[in-house]
């Protein structure tokens, strides 16, 4: 009988180690069909884009000829539109975040806005922008502007934000809190100094890809009539704008192969900009990371 029992122990031993090494193949199949496809798409956007991608493409605004065409009127239209999503989204989702796990009381209805906020994250980003186009271009009058576009793309990315930061705050120890509490904080002072800096690695984390996820999306955008032709530079809140994937959208809709060329290199300096974006996430978090 023992015999027996090991002779089966063996068989499943040796049957798990066999699906464990086909498991192993197919994972490691995937990361290289996802490697070699992302390498594809790369090499090509380079290639095409690299010739055009010069000082030239900076300071050029939109033209009819591609050799003229630059993408200085999206490039800072992006970055206009940034800074009213960042401070807004952020500020917003991060004190959202804190109200419900710090303040709020646990009953039926903060559980009723807990599952709203994780099901306004898979709302596709089109009813964001009818949403927009409703309440901020048409009853509060701010037109197709950088304030409505901004506001508009950081109901997109709120509940993403809320979301995350509450994961953050959730994963603080309890201990922290209670050996603050011991030591005479007050609530806030135990949030302010204790709960935040031990979040904001996971704040961050979730942030930054709120905002990239902010920075590339062209739906809410259209529909609340921002423009594909843009020859000037946005003045204050309330000029009209464009921005990078709308610019890059327009290209790409030309039917002159040398406007593709163009989208590549601006494709290449929207990847750029998500890059340093993320670069400064990871460094801000590490920092905090290791004052921890």
């Amino acid at each position: 009988m023992q015999l027996v029992d090991q002779a089966k122990v063996k068989s499943r031993m040796q049957t798990r180690l066999k699906q464990n090494k086909v498991l192993k193949g197919v994972f490691f199949g995937t990361t290289i069909f996802a490697l070699v496809v992302l390498v594809i798409l790369l090499y090509r956007i380079l290639t095409q884009g690299i010739g055009y991608l010069d000082l030239q493409f900076f300071q050029n605004f939109a033209s009819r000829f591609p050799e003229k065409a630059g993408i200085k009127a999206a490039f800072f239209g992006s970055l206009w539109l940034m800074a009213v999503i960042a401070p807004v989204s952020l500020i917003i989702g991060v004190g959202t975040a804190i109200y419900l796990e710090e303040y709020a009381k646990k009953n039926r209805f903060t559980t009723f806005i807990q599952i709203n906020i994780s099901n306004l994250a898979g709302v596709p980003s089109i009813v964001f922008g009818l949403l927009g186009l409703t309440v901020f271009v048409r009853m509060l009058e701010m037109g197709r502007s950088v304030l409505a576009g901004g506001l508009t793309m950081s109901l997109l990315i709120l509940p993403i934000i809320v979301v995350a930061a509450q994961e953050a705050v959730r994963s603080v120890p309890k201990e922290l809190r209670e050996a603050s509490y011991a030591m005479g904080a007050t609530k806030w002072q135990t949030i302010k100094k204790v709960v935040l800096p031990a979040a904001i690695p996971g704040i961050l984390t979730g942030g930054i890809l709120a905002l990239s996820r902010a920075i590339g999306e062209t739906a809410p955008l259209l529909m609340i009539g921002a423009l594909t032709f843009v020859a000037y530079l946005p003045e204050n809140l309330l000029s009209g704008f464009t921005v990078m994937p709308i610019q890059i959208f327009n290209w790409t809709s030309r039917p002159q192969t040398e406007f593709h060329d163009v989208a590549a290199a601006g494709i290449i300096v929207l990847l750029a900009m998500l890059l340093i974006m993320n670069s400064i996430a990871v460094l801000i978090r590490n920092k905090f990371s290791k004052r921890l």
